[in-house]
């Protein structure tokens, strides 16, 4: 059966069960700031389950695509562990609960294939249940399950929660007994290769707090309803019902892994054991390489693209890890042309939008392997130099610090490191290297510790959302409106009453100001509450329908049940809107010109101004920039009307309505026209008309990470003001240089030209001079126990590169078999600098520049035994410099 298949049989068989069928949130959780994905099918539904908002179903289903990273360099080593899978899942939000839970999976599991089920042998199905949990227990046994096909296990294996605060609960996990041949008889107990988990189960009845470890945490209490989340591994189904030993041999992976077999030339699970476990070095790499490419293919569908940090840093390694097992394959150039199609292929049936958004995908995933293949080439330039340094110390290992900062600083895998030092007879301080990579991660992992926050922290917010529901928005009618003040809070609990000059958080039962968010920057204003006025420093939806006020008592007393009057600053208003307005015509405009692969990446609208971040793998030309700005200027003119209105998702998308990538929208979804030339998903204020925009003027297109690009602009009185400086500053060059404005330019390049060509001069002289005294100084050489010294400074202001230069010419003009020693100081920005140079004979002294350049500086400098350098101590100490050099010499 093919995996799309079950996929399908799963989704039809709960809805027959009167669950509502909900599509896959997109993988990045961007409205969760504990995880970068999503890594399980329930955390699209945690609000529901926390009861922070009421779910328009009581039962759904879905299956989610999830990513989990944690044991990724485990991927390929068993049957178990991938970077992507899918989860099917079936929801209930305070409907059934155990006892409806568990016949519906048992007669999915077990009804017939033309029966519409998966048809398992119910004789090969095992069942676990928490240790207490009896409940569980006998509904399996009235379903049909023996006695002694049910095993009661522990918090470690029967106790699910996400690992962090929030929902929790029992639950019971449903395996396959694969049979004798992958391993030991007994239940998952004894073997749980052989007996492969299916399905969980969870009871979620809890929430959790305190959480130290899976089993080590402390319960709030009760949830408001009883819940029920199950979690159906799809590639684990697909795995059992197409008779193949692990998730990579299914049809959605195998074909990606075949391919890459056929490119190397090895011949997959011919050395290896039924077993994942036992498999031979190169079927691990070969599973890497599929699920890893699979993994990329889905992360940058979603929107995700390769860069140094959060979910871009996830997919940059995910995707090097496959080249670089490609690479320790065999297969030397580009990979990914040949396997990403592979896997859209595979992937297309149950996801077609990766078909049509192929060419978008394609491009980051090749330019980042090419940028990655470059990558390998300098790191082996740098490691054959430090293997060279290794050899000629007559050391045996490369040491650990320059492993890691090859693979720390270069992103130069370890286990090409391991590989190339082999083969040129040396070890790897391997030690040396783990400790290190420990000493990041501890770090790395302090760091995401104290950036990590529970929804237990949202405990306050959730209190005053329950005492009185979801705030109103009034703003997009009005700018002002009576309202009463709900909740006072206070340092994070409530208070009845607070005073002039305290900074507090309000809730009004409705307001018109607009809560921070989708880029547009919150309303500011004021709100006379009884004798008090407080004035509005900031506008924030802590959680989902609760708007939260930040602000000043800047007079009397605010007090909780007043009724008062709020009021937004509607200039600040307008022009915010007019920047959103814009930044929506700029974003259709970049898409008409570069395709639709520039889709929005974040943006800010700022009164007067915006930024617009958008994905596309190169720069923007100026001429294209140009096109961009004079066709938004053109809606302008046309004075289209803005239109905003309300419909559901699925009426939405057939209008054809831009969806920003990441975001999670509701089954309802608001929709902002600009005439027909731009239509997207939007919960921001606008303009009633293009023409109240006045002017946008395009400021600067630049790069701010790898595949995406900053566009900045002006809009209205400001794009206008902005218009008027240039106009000035054009109009006095002109009088400067005594031409027609529209000449300033050209005589601006003409005079940057002689200017450059000028210090070009300068330079040359400046070398001419410092070079020019270099055989008289090494005639003056003076013996130093046996060795040519010579010490002198360089002409203040001298290049760091003539110094250098300086240096080494006296060096070359001292006779070669003589031993050498130059040191050259120089006084540049208030600072001392040095330079040493030695000769070959010198160093058969035992002479190493680097540690007189080191003893002079007190440790500070770099270098090596030919050449060394330093600074940053005062000018004045330049002199003193050389004679400590001279000294070191002396006492060598």
């Amino acid at each position: 059966m093919k995996t799309a298949e079950i996929k399908r049989r799963y989704l039809a068989h709960f809805e027959a069960n009167g669950h509502t069928v909900v599509p896959s949130a997109p993988l990045p959780a961007i409205s969760d700031p504990n995880l970068l994905f999503i890594n399980a099918g329930m955390v699209q539904f945690v609000p529901f389950f926390l009861g922070q908002q009421t779910p328009p179903y009581r039962r759904a289903v879905s299956v989610q695509k999830c990513i989990r990273t944690p044991d990724i360099d485990e991927v390929g080593k068993t049957s178990r562990h991938g970077t992507f899978f899918q989860m099917n899942g079936n929801f209930s939000f305070g409907d059934y609960f155990k006892a409806g839970a568990i016949p519906l999976a048992w007669d999915l599991v077990t009804k017939s294939v033309e029966a519409g089920g998966f048809g398992l042998d119910p004789e090969r199905v095992w069942a676990t249940v928490y240790l207490d949990d009896d409940e569980a227990y006998e509904i399996w046994r009235g379903v049909g399950m023996p006695a002694e096909r049910i095993v009661r296990r522990g918090k470690k294996d029967n106790y699910w929660s996400m690992g962090i605060p929030g929902p929790a609960g029992p639950c019971s996990e449903l395996f396959y007994d694969r049979g004798p041949a992958y391993g030991l008889e007994g239940g998952p107990e004894v073997d749980e290769d052989r007996y492969m988990e299916f399905w969980n189960l969870v009871f979620m009845q809890y929430e959790i707090t305190d959480v130290r470890s899976k089993e080590e945490f402390r319960i709030l209490g009760e949830l408001p309803a009883k819940n029920i989340d199950t979690g159906m591994g799809l590639e684990r189904m697909a795995s059992i019902l197409q008779g193949v030993d692990n998730l990579y041999e299914i049809d959605e992976v195998r074909p990606i892994l075949s391919r890459a077999a056929e490119m190397t030339g090895k011949r997959y699970g011919a050395h290896s054991g039924q077993v994942a476990s036992e498999s031979h070095p190169d079927d691990v790499r070969l599973r890497v390489v599929a699920d890893h490419v699979r993994t990329a293919l889905m992360l940058i569908g979603d929107g995700v693209v390769p860069t140094n940090e959060g979910r871009g840093y996830v997919l940059r390694r995910i995707m090097r890890r496959s080249i670089r097992a490609m690479r320790l394959l065999g297969w030397q150039g580009p990979a990914l042309p040949e396997l990403l199609p592979v896997a859209r292929d595979c992937m297309s049936p149950s996801y077609p939008e990766l078909a049509t958004e192929f060419d978008r995908i394609s491009q980051y995933a090749y330019a980042e392997e090419d940028a990655f293949l470059s990558t390998l080439r300098a790191g082996t330039t740098i490691l054959d130099t430090a293997i060279a340094e290794t050899k000629s110390a007559g050391r045996p290992a490369l040491s650990g610090d320059k492993v890691f900062q090859l693979h720390d600083t270069y992103g130069f895998p370890i286990d090409l490191t391991l590989e190339i030092a082999a083969e040129q007879g040396l070890t790897v301080d391997a030690e040396g290297f783990r400790r290190l990579m420990a000493d990041q991660r501890a770090r790395a992992k302090a760091d995401a510790k104290a950036r990590k926050t529970g929804h237990v922290d949202l405990s306050a917010y959730r209190t005053a959302l329950d005492a009185g529901g979801a705030v109103e928005f009034t703003g997009y009618t009005e700018v002002a409106r009576e309202s009463r003040v709900r909740t006072l809070l206070s340092a994070g609990g409530a208070v009845a009453v607070a005073g002039e000059g305290e900074t507090i958080e309000l809730v009004l039962d409705a307001t018109p100001f607009y809560a921070e968010g989708g880029g547009q920057q919150p309303d500011l204003g004021m709100i006379t509450v009884g004798s008090g006025q407080v004035e509005v420093l900031d506008v924030q939806q802590p959680i989902p329908g609760l708007i939260v006020h930040r602000a000043r008592v800047v007079r009397g007393e605010v007090r909780t049940g007043e009724s008062g009057y709020a009021e937004i600053d509607v200039t600040r208003r307008r022009a915010i809107s007019r920047s959103h307005t814009a930044t929506h015509l700029v974003h259709q405009t970049m898409r008409n010109f570069l395709g639709e692969s520039a889709t929005q990446a974040g943006s800010l609208n700022a009164p007067g101004r915006l930024r617009f971040d958008f994905n596309t793998p190169t720069g923007v030309s100026p001429s294209v920039l140009a096109d961009v700005e004079q066709q938004v200027n053109e809606v302008l003119l046309a004075d289209l009307e803005v239109h905003a209105f309300i419909t559901s998702q699925e009426e939405a998308r057939r209008l054809g309505a831009m969806a920003l990538f990441g975001e999670k929208y509701g089954e309802e979804v608001r929709v902002v026209e600009v005439g027909d030339y731009a239509r997207e998903l939007c919960g921001g204020t606008h303009v009633s008309r293009s023409g109240q925009l006045g002017l946008v003027k395009i400021l600067s297109e630049s790069s701010i990470g790898s595949g995406v690009r900053r566009v900045e602009a002006m809009v209205g009185i400001d794009a206008f003001r902005f218009l008027a400086k240039e106009h000035l500053l054009v109009s006095r060059l002109a009088e400067l240089y005594r031409v027609p404005s529209d000449q300033v330019a050209d005589r601006v390049e003409q005079t940057v030209a002689q200017l450059r060509d000028a210090e070009k001069e300068l330079e040359k002289l400046r070398a001419q001079m410092v070079l020019g005294g270099a055989a008289a100084l090494a005639a003056q050489a003076r013996d130093v126990r046996g060795i040519a010294f010579v010490g002198t400074e360089a002409p203040e202001g001298a290049a760091g590169n003539d110094v250098r230069t300086l240096a080494q010419e006296i060096r070359g003009k001292i006779d070669a078999a003589r031993p050498a020693v130059v040191a050259v100081a120089a006084r540049s920005g208030g600072k001392a600098s040095l330079v040493v140079a030695i000769n070959g004979a010198a160093k058969s002294r035992g002479l190493s520049a680097a540690d007189l350049v080191k003893a002079a500086l007190s440790g500070r400098g770099g270098g090596n035994a030919d050449l060394a350098q330093g600074g940053g101590l005062p000018a004045a100490e330049a002199a003193n410099l050389l004679v400590t050099v001279e000294k070191s010499v002396a006492e060598a």
